[in-house]
């Protein structure tokens, strides 16, 4: 459930990139390190496409597994 928060915080929202977020800065930097375009498949266009479309049921199965496991990690040192 918080992926989708922190993507749109960041700037990666339904409706693009939000100008002077740090998604936009993200991007200017991969564009010019590509030579002016976004590679396909690099971080700034997965997280975009993450932003755009929203976590499949899978992947937030996934995410939610491992957030879990992380916490039940740490909680057992305390």
């Amino acid at each position: 459930m918080a992926v989708p928060m922190v993507l749109s915080a960041m700037g990666f929202t339904t409706t693009g990139i939000t100008s002077s977020s740090i998604a936009a800065k993200m991007m200017s930097t991969a564009a010019i390190a590509n030579g002016g375009g976004v590679a396909p498949g690099s971080l700034v266009a997965t997280l975009q496409s993450l932003g755009a479309t929203g976590l499949s049921g899978l992947t937030k199965f996934i995410l939610g597994s491992t957030g879990s496991a992380i916490v039940a990690g740490i909680a057992r040192f305390y």
